[in-house]
């Protein structure tokens, strides 16, 4: 009996001694997984936090036509499986944006028409020319092999060529019918795209106080009228025209609504200025702005414009010609056309 009872002793010491190593093992076990479920959570967290890609960008806008309308474009949402690498750049309004945000990878960039002065690095041999605004050099292009173009609406007749180059070929223009809007869509996309979703609220951030002061000033004039100069010529601008965010967004009120929309506005003699006699008078220099030779203040300033009352209240406001013109659309740009006016008129 004494035996049994012993051999009984021993049998469940050795059970109570399998049991507390299996317990260590199925700890160490437990342990182990939860540091292998800890380390795959920081990697799928850290590949979450550091790209959005793939992602896909829609233009901003979906079509468009050519000056007379013969002619229609349609633009396609672009899928990017990463962010790209080298970046063509058509459109200055984006080249701007991209500028401000501090984005880097910007190979290619349309030289050869006039670039704004506070684009001139760009005209640098560190980035290539990809020809004008309105003649890509599609070889040179390729040369660069781009991961992705951006075009506005000067390039759109090249839309389907330069899809040979990349598929990925992004219309970011600002159009006349939704311009600030558009504008707007176009910071979005390159603060998506490259990651500067902080950078571009913090620049939006100091429009906030630009458009409250442009709108206060504008509430000062009962009425306004946006002209453009090209060699001797005018044309004038309404509300729904290509610079009608000065009447709709800036808060000036326009003259007359009673002017043709189209992109270079229309046929607009001295004396009509003199008959609608606007209290403000703004003059975009085209001709300063495709590299002419401007004499816009002194065909300006003629016997009629001088019986206006802009005229004799000096607020005739001389825009500056490629701003305005060429390189719209982008944050610092639009920045410093709002800034322009109010040095102008305070």
């Amino acid at each position: 009996m004494k035996n049994w009872k012993i051999l009984s002793i021993m049998f469940l010491m050795v059970i109570f001694v399998l049991a507390a190593c299996g317990g260590d093992d199925s700890a160490s076990n437990n342990e182990d997984n939860s540091n292998n479920n800890q380390t795959t959570g920081e990697e799928g967290s850290s590949g979450e936090s550091s790209s959005a890609y793939p992602m896909t960008i829609s233009p901003t806008v979906s079509s468009s036509e050519n000056r007379d309308g013969s002619e229609s474009y349609t633009f396609e949402d672009v899928t990017f499986e990463s962010k790209p690498e080298n970046i063509v750049v058509f459109d200055y309004g984006f080249l701007d944006t991209l500028d401000a945000l501090g984005v880097e990878g910007i190979v290619g960039v349309a030289k050869d028409s006039s670039l704004p002065e506070h684009l001139s690095k760009y005209a640098g041999e560190d980035y290539g020319s990809i020809g004008t605004l309105k003649e890509p050099l599609l070889e040179d292009i390729a040369a660069l092999e781009p991961d992705v173009i951006f075009i506005s609406g000067r390039q759109a007749p090249y839309y389907e060529q330069l899809k040979d180059i990349t598929p990925n070929v992004v219309f970011v223009g600002a159009v006349q019918e939704d311009y600030w809007n558009t504008f707007l869509a176009s910071v979005d996309i390159a603060a998506k795209m490259f990651e500067k979703e902080a950078e571009a609220e913090e620049y939006l951030a100091k429009y906030d106080e630009a458009l409250k002061e442009i709108e206060e000033l504008a509430g000062n004039y009962e009425t306004s009228l946006v002209t453009m100069y090209n060699e001797g010529n005018l044309s004038g601008f309404s509300t729904n025209s290509r610079f009608g965010y000065v009447y709709d967004v800036y808060g000036f009120k326009p003259v007359t609504e009673d002017i043709e929309s189209s992109s270079h506005g229309s046929n607009f003699g001295f004396e009509a200025i003199l008959e609608f006699d606007p209290e403000v008078l703004f003059v975009i220099d085209r001709t300063a702005a495709v590299g002419g030779e401007s004499n816009i203040e002194k065909d300006l300033e003629n016997a009629i414009v001088k019986q206006t009352v802009a005229y004799q209240n000096d607020r005739v406001v001389y825009l500056d010609g490629p701003l305005w013109y060429l390189s719209g659309g982008g944050l610092q740009s639009e920045l410093a056309k709002i800034q322009e006016i109010l040095d102008e008129l305070k």
